[in-house]
């Protein structure tokens, strides 16, 4: 698979649209969290560019965690679905989508 970790994320929500990911991540040495829901990421933490041709989640970033939440997501009360996946543990879950 020759897409970047991030458009897989998000073409895994687009066909999973009752879930939402949470991705803890480090990006340039600092921790972002960044939401992705049918389709889209968004960063909690920072401003997201408008321009959608800029990832929110670059290549290079270094995921620590992604929690799985039903939608709606309502980051005061979530109702997880998995909590701290690696990147190496929601492979299985990529591939049942086919991305």
């Amino acid at each position: 698979m020759n897409d970047s970790i991030g458009k897989r994320l998000e073409q895994y929500t687009a066909k999973r649209p009752q879930e939402v990911l949470v991705v803890t991540v480090e990006i340039a040495g600092e921790l972002d969290q960044i939401a992705i829901f049918k389709g889209f990421s968004s960063s909690l933490m920072r401003a997201t560019a408008f321009d959608p041709e800029i990832p929110v989640l670059p290549d290079d970033a270094k995921i620590l965690t992604i929690d799985r939440v039903a939608s709606p997501y309502n980051p005061q009360s979530p109702r997880y679905i998995q909590q701290e996946l690696t990147w190496n543990s929601i492979q299985a879950l990529l591939s049942e989508v086919g991305v």
